[in-house]
């Protein structure tokens, strides 16, 4: 059986105890019906995971002593997916799934073609959604770090976001179906290939994205590229899009090609 691993926002050090309280307690306690003596693992989404065992338990708090601590491999590659609003819950599972495969932030914004229209109160109520979503991606997938998602960015707000955000060093990329010059193969294994280890990448809705929209991101500094004659749903392609950097340049990487390009 996996071992089971719990968030616990605070630095640590072996000897030292904590609680778990909460939905956490419920978890370890009830679901996973641990009893005193069994191990988990305990991590704080700054690069350290901790193992711990129970000591003891109430109805309200099991008790755990951590017994050693674990410095995690950061993923050197750091890659901001911006992703324009789609229908439904589609974003949870985008969200959900880009995490699990190395998104390190995450900024849903609104453009022209963006369906939802929310208020203000449903717009934080989502984010605070999304995060949780990102966290708990974060532990199954035994993450060192936790994504941030960031609230909902207009176009311009997300855009000057990029700016700040790896500034000439990043890899900026648009993806646009209509796109006929360049595909995404075509960018990571050009004769002069990719040496940046940040990506910010931007997907837009179901309808994609209008032509003026791209042609802004362009002054930008974004580079306008497709996937190749297969058209994809949005939260299709936001996938393939991480799995084809990672395979190229994280922790997908065949060896000897991993952080290179090549």
């Amino acid at each position: 059986m996996t071992i089971a691993r719990i968030f616990v926002p605070r630095k640590m050090e072996s000897g030292d105890c904590c609680t778990l309280t909460g939905e956490d307690r419920q978890y370890v306690a009830s679901v996973l019906r641990m009893r005193k003596d069994e191990r988990l693992l305990l991590f704080d989404g700054a690069g350290c995971e901790y193992e711990a065992v129970i000591r003891g338990q109430d109805q309200e708090r099991v008790h755990l002593e951590i017994v050693r601590k674990t410095a995690l491999q950061e993923n050197a590659l750091q890659i901001t997916l911006a992703q324009s609003l789609p229908k439904a819950k589609k974003m949870d599972f985008i969200i959900e799934k880009a995490c699990e495969l190395g998104a390190t932030r995450i900024m849903p914004f609104c453009s022209s073609r963006s369906v939802p229209l929310l208020t203000p109160d449903k717009t934080a109520t989502r984010q605070i959604r999304w995060q949780k979503i990102a966290q708990e991606a974060a532990r199954k997938s035994h993450s060192a770090g936790i994504p941030e998602v960031s609230t909902i960015l207009t176009w311009e707000h997300m855009l000057h976001a990029a700016e700040n955000e790896g500034g000439d060093r990043a890899e900026k990329i648009i993806f646009w179906e209509e796109e006929t010059k360049t595909n995404l193969k075509q960018v990571l294994r050009a004769t002069e290939p990719v040496q940046s280890q940040k990506f910010f990448l931007i997907v837009g809705p179901e309808g994609g994205f209008a032509r003026k929209e791209i042609e802004f991101a362009e002054r930008k500094g974004f580079r306008s590229v497709s996937l190749g004659r297969q058209i994809l749903k949005v939260e299709t392609a936001a996938l393939a899009i991480l799995a084809i950097i990672q395979y190229e340049k994280g922790i997908f990487a065949p060896k000897g090609r991993e952080n290179n390009g090549l």
